[in-house]
């Protein structure tokens, strides 16, 4: 039980930093995306650093007999975190956040067609209504016939595509796991996007001044202790038992956006985001049950 609290509250702590990563983002004002990419990722090696150095160490998380698949990984993810704080100049801090909540229904589909894994009918009409639910989230910014008619929000299309991109990183995670560190996924993942953001600012960059450099600079550390956080939060819980409490990051959007931001959420939005959220926390219900029940039969053989 102890463990367990520890991880929740690791998770929960996650979904605060990378809140507080997405403030320090906007209020960073017009940087170029991959100006802001570069900061994300090369700050947040700080917090990795230390971690790798009281942990498995640093030429251990350096060590990898993996490097395609990191290579892989880290190509889809960079682009989801292009396309992420893309999406994030443009939409809302809580209708960013909301659209983020698509990712385990996406991650369903693609452990079905990537991972052969069973979808049954209970997780499949989750599936169903999840996306029921990003119908509705998408309705303020153009709904469905505005794809038709081009009036749909772009900012809209980037999260949505960011989501599907972070739960490919999800099936590579998986896979890379069973012979690699959580410690060297992180670190071959920033230092990829560390090198994309500094190749990117060729073409595109500004002069920052202090504050926007001091928000950015804040904006990469949060977001290393936010991932940190959230791998280490699955040493000491079930990733079933976790994935509810991704949705608090909700209550850290709409505070933080009201407050900081004076951003009100469209009511659309937030109905559909509970919508996927009653979705998303019934596919981890369903399988912390199936996981037991696994284990039951193991035990019985």
């Amino acid at each position: 039980m102890q463990h367990t609290s520890r991880g929740i509250a690791l998770k929960v702590g996650a979904t605060l930093a990378f809140a507080l990563q997405y403030v320090g983002i906007k209020l960073a004002g017009p940087v170029p995306v991959g100006e802001v990419v570069l900061f994300r990722a090369f700050f947040a090696l700080i917090p990795l650093f230390i971690l790798a150095h009281h942990t498995v160490g640093i030429p251990a998380m350096i060590r990898t007999a993996q490097p395609r698949l990191h290579l892989t990984r880290s190509a889809v993810g960079a682009t989801g975190m292009f396309l992420n704080f893309a999406a994030l100049k443009l939409l809302p801090l809580a209708d960013i956040t909301a659209f983020g909540f698509v990712q385990p229904i996406f991650a369903v589909i693609l452990a079905a067609l990537v991972l052969k894994e069973v979808v049954g009918p209970y997780r499949g009409a989750a599936v169903v209504i999840g996306f029921a639910g990003v119908l509705l989230m998408i309705e303020p910014h153009g709904g469905v016939l505005g794809i038709v008619g081009h009036g749909f929000s772009p900012g809209v299309a980037l999260a949505l595509i960011s989501s599907f991109g972070s739960a490919f990183v999800v099936i590579y995670i998986r896979q890379m796991s069973a012979t690699e560190k959580s410690e060297t996924i992180v670190f071959y993942f920033m230092s990829f996007c560390t090198v994309v953001g500094a190749l990117s600012m060729i073409w595109w960059r500004v002069p920052l001044g202090l504050g926007a450099a001091a928000w950015l600079i804040a904006a990469g550390i949060m977001g290393g202790f936010g991932q940190i956080a959230m791998t280490f939060s699955y040493r000491y819980a079930e990733p079933s038992l976790l994935a509810p409490f991704d949705y608090v990051a909700m209550i850290w959007a709409v505070t933080f956006g009201f407050f900081i931001f004076n951003e009100v959420p469209a009511l659309m939005v937030i109905i559909g985001a509970a919508v996927v959220t009653s979705s998303g926390v019934f596919i981890a219900w369903r399988e912390h049950r199936l996981g037991r029940e696994l284990a039951s039969r193991v035990e019985a053989v």
